[in-house]
């Protein structure tokens, strides 16, 4: 990744907070794939929290892949909502409700999900090959190695209270692990209709699975397309929205900010730059290849830019909001008096006339596309 700044880097302004207004822009991207990963097997887990990104206060995320029968154990977070996509792959998962109400859901590349914040669940590669999918919380502080997973619990807790818990003898109980198993192996398990589903009591009543990219993109454009699931389509996604965004070649997402929510970049493919502004002259570029992954806080001004003339870019975007808003500079500009305009910029009524009269969202290599 390259940087850019209105002037020199140091070491003592690359931990600033985003409100220091005399220092310079922090670091706002980190080289996720490139992390030292979590792995038992073939399956992995990298993250970036605020301890790898210092800027990322709203939201963290991790990079995970599962090899056939592979499982994240079951588990629950205490202080973050989980939302997941799958880059590749095929995967399950089981969740539990507060109220004993249970689902079971395959994805495929393209699908979402959504667990509300302390609602346990697992994950499991189904093959055939590994299943890649990036997790985004809505809590920059969310480290997923501080999870609460059901090994970790019941290795801890004494054989006579869980026996008596659960109903079997202490001898029952002499294979339980002692420690956190946080990556369990075993068989492709088989189809879900096939499954014996234990004390199920009933049906969850909003389905915590979306076939994100199955459906009509959002936007699209000679410039590119967006997918974007909100509450508004994913109602139990409550707090996350998430976007996938296709930048064609030279393509750029104009300048804009997000007046409610922080945001998180995954690059899926390409290369791109991002811009940052941060008021009182702090201004920050970054170049971002696939892997890499970026934080934008609430309330910034940034943009997003396709770097190759022949190749597209793909980046997965999520805000800890479960309703997107957007503020994009084309219209701010033509929702304003010409007179207003002229006064800012010195520009007069030929310029003028020339800006755009709608929003570009979308500008394509030459400009934006009339």
């Amino acid at each position: 990744m390259s940087t850019t700044t209105k002037s020199n880097e140091s070491a003592s302004h690359a931990n600033s907070g985003q409100n220091n207004l005399e220092g310079e822009l922090p670091a706002y991207t980190y080289a996720l794939e490139e992390a030292e990963a979590k792995t038992i097997g073939k399956n992995t887990a990298r993250e970036a929290t605020v301890v790898e990104l210092p800027l990322s206060v709203g939201l963290a995320g991790v990079s995970m892949r599962l090899e056939p029968g592979g499982m994240r154990e079951l588990h629950w977070h205490a202080t973050a909502a989980e939302w997941g996509f799958v880059v590749e792959g095929n995967c399950r998962t089981t969740l539990v409700d507060p109220h004993g109400r249970s689902e079971t859901n395959d994805f495929g590349p393209g699908d979402i999900w959504y667990f509300p914040k302390g609602h346990p669940h697992s994950i499991q590669g189904l093959g055939p090959g590994i299943c890649h999918f990036i997790l985004i919380f809505d809590n920059g502080y969310f480290s997923e190695f501080g999870t609460f997973s059901i090994t970790d619990w019941l290795g801890h807790t004494p054989k006579s209270i869980l026996a008596k818990n659960i109903g079997c003898t202490e001898g029952d109980l002499k294979n339980i692990p002692d420690h956190e198993v946080y990556f369990a192996q075993g068989p492709v398990p088989p189809a879900v209709q096939a499954l014996p589903i234990q004390g199920r009591l009933s049906d969850c009543p909003q389905t915590h699975k979306f076939r994100m990219l199955a459906q009509e993109p959002h936007l699209s454009t000679a410039a590119g397309r967006e997918y974007l699931v909100d509450s508004t389509f994913f109602p139990i996604q409550s707090t996350i929205t998430g976007v996938v965004l296709e930048l064609e070649p030279g393509a750029l997402r104009e300048l804009h900010w997000h007046p409610t929510a922080d945001e998180w970049q995954y690059v899926l493919s390409g290369n791109v730059q991002d811009t940052l502004f941060g008021s009182h002259g702090r201004y920050r570029i970054e170049d971002l290849k696939k892997g890499d992954v970026a934080y934008i806080p609430m309330g910034y001004g940034h943009s997003i830019e396709n770097l190759s003339d022949t190749e597209p870019a793909r980046v997965l975007i999520g805000f800890n909001t479960g309703k997107y808003e957007t503020v994009n500079l084309s219209n701010w500009l033509a929702g304003n008096p010409e007179y207003v305009l002229s006064e800012n910029f010195g520009w007069d009524s030929e310029v003028i006339k020339k800006l755009p009269r709608s929003e570009v969202f979308l500008a394509g290599k030459g400009g934006p596309i009339r």
